[in-house]
């Protein structure tokens, strides 16, 4: 395998992994109100629901910056060392532009971005998760 696939199949993989993640917020916060309405337990956790503001958070302060993804930009550095076709912007105003033909300026991503963290936080407060407790093992002695 030469060097320019190996740039490339990392960048696949970078692609991919940037894609779960926006995949865990999107589809995270739907479930986590389907969860609530269908009474499932899970959605409670509190490190799934931490964890889910966190990313969110990330998102939200980058936009805020002005700063690119770190995953977009290390894509586009291997796409570009296996010479490939790199992206004239962020990774998600590349994607939507590309899937749905609709263009804005970035500060629109960064609103859409900051409503989306609101809610995300709201539910937290909406859809309280289970408290952080150790769970403690009881051994026969």
């Amino acid at each position: 395998m030469d060097s320019s696939t190996v740039f490339l199949l990392a960048a696949d993989t970078i692609l991919l992994l940037h894609m779960l993640i926006v995949a865990f917020i999107v589809i995270g916060l739907v479930l986590i109100f389907i969860g609530k309405a269908r009474a499932w337990s899970w959605i409670r956790n509190p490190w799934f629901r931490l964890m889910h503001l966190v990313v969110i958070g990330v998102v939200v302060i980058q936009s805020w910056l002005g700063v690119i993804c770190p995953l977009t930009t290390i894509e586009m550095a291997l796409r570009s060392r296996g010479s490939d076709t790199i992206y004239s912007s962020s990774f998600m105003s590349y994607w939507i532009e590309n899937i749905l033909y609709y263009q804005a300026p970035p500060w629109v991503f960064a609103i859409c971005y900051m409503i989306f963290g609101a809610v995300a936080c709201a539910s937290w407060f909406w859809i309280r998760p289970r408290g952080f407790t150790k769970s403690t093992s009881h051994h026969a002695t």
